[in-house]
């Protein structure tokens, strides 16, 4: 299991262009790499409905992650620098859920940004997340699939693909 500090030799913390605090490569990362666990509390999706959203004056940034139908992991409580990877459409990261770590889906390069796609959340959302990532694949949310036009789905179901058909065994 990678953890935190040894994790830090090889990725840091700092302001991102894409939102808020992002986490960047030291060093050049192989594909497959296990770079980081997703760590915090893990608890229901009633436990974090009840919680939601962290910040009232910011009710769409938050640090939950989906592992499946029955947990979510809140980085708020225990997490560690993974929080902060951002969301993209053009990932460079994706997120085991059998071991909870974050892996590289491709080479990645000293200064680089890491990012994985973002499930598709089972939140009530008023309205979609606005995506910053600035990818050419970029599909201009971050979740809610209902907000998708045709095109936009299709390319949501190959991220999802390309994310869920790994299982990484590490």
């Amino acid at each position: 299991t990678t953890n935190a500090k040894s994790a830090g030799k090889r990725i840091q913390v700092r302001r991102s262009g894409v939102h808020g605090k992002g986490v960047f490569a030291l060093q050049d990362l192989a594909e497959g790499e296990t770079l980081i666990e997703y760590v915090g509390e893990i608890i229901s999706w009633d436990e974090a409905q009840d919680r939601h959203p962290h910040d009232p004056n910011d009710p769409n940034h938050t640090f939950y992650f989906h592992v499946n139908e029955d947990r979510v992991i809140d980085a708020l409580h225990g997490g560690n620098s993974s929080r902060w990877i951002n969301h993209s459409c053009n990932p460079n990261c994706f997120f085991d859920t059998t071991s909870l770590m974050v892996v590289a889906l491709r080479d990645i390069a000293c200064e680089e940004e890491l990012s994985f796609f973002y499930p598709s959340s089972e939140w009530d959302m008023s309205q979609p997340f606005v995506c910053n990532c600035g990818s050419q694949q970029c599909l201009g949310i971050i979740q809610g699939a209902k907000y998708l036009s045709p095109q936009q789905a299709e390319a949501y179901r190959l991220n999802v693909y390309i994310e869920g058909k790994r299982n990484h065994k590490g």
